[in-house]
């Protein structure tokens, strides 16, 4: 997925009526920078952003929005398989496929997450993620766990999480 299709894939989203089962999406409370600026200065998200700038995503994830962006660490990065995150960064359409499956064209504070069980909430890269939030903790897919939630930034919210989602 290109930059235009991720533009053209948000907008959409956005504009359409939220899926059974998916929590209203709740409204903006902004921080002083955006979502990229947010990540750069996190020493622990460099990998991100290098990940984000080789596919070509920082300007729209730098622009106007409303998303969630689940952010993998540095650690959870070098938690892949060998080799993977250099054959995501020589193949484009690939990393452009894992990361938007890392962001939602809507607004999730941690609290929309509170006591869901098996909610889902759509992706830009298209494909749902499933959130359980009992239990004082927010898991994605049954085993990805976020480690710091509610970052806001001032075009939408980051959770930091332990995983990199890859996306079925």
């Amino acid at each position: 997925m290109d930059r235009r299709q991720f533009i053209t894939r948000t907008a959409g989203l956005a504009a359409a009526a939220p899926l059974a089962g998916l929590a209203t999406p709740a409204l903006a409370v902004t921080g002083s920078s955006n979502i990229v600026e947010l990540a750069a200065a996190t020493p622990d998200l460099s990998t991100l952003v290098t990940a984000v700038q080789a596919a070509g995503l920082v300007d729209t994830l730098s622009g106007r929005g409303n998303f969630t962006v689940f952010a993998p660490t540095n650690r959870a990065f070098d938690h892949l398989p060998a080799g993977t995150l250099d054959a995501l960064l020589a193949d484009i359409p690939a990393l452009t496929n894992v990361l938007t499956y890392h962001v939602s064209p809507d607004y999730y504070p941690a609290s929309q997450f509170v006591g869901q069980v098996g909610a889902v909430h759509q992706t830009v890269q298209g494909q749902p993620i499933r959130v359980d939030g009992r239990s004082g903790t927010v898991l994605l897919n049954g085993n990805t766990r976020v480690t710091t939630a509610d970052v806001f930034a001032s075009n939408g919210v980051v959770h930091i999480i332990d995983a990199v989602l890859l996306p079925h």
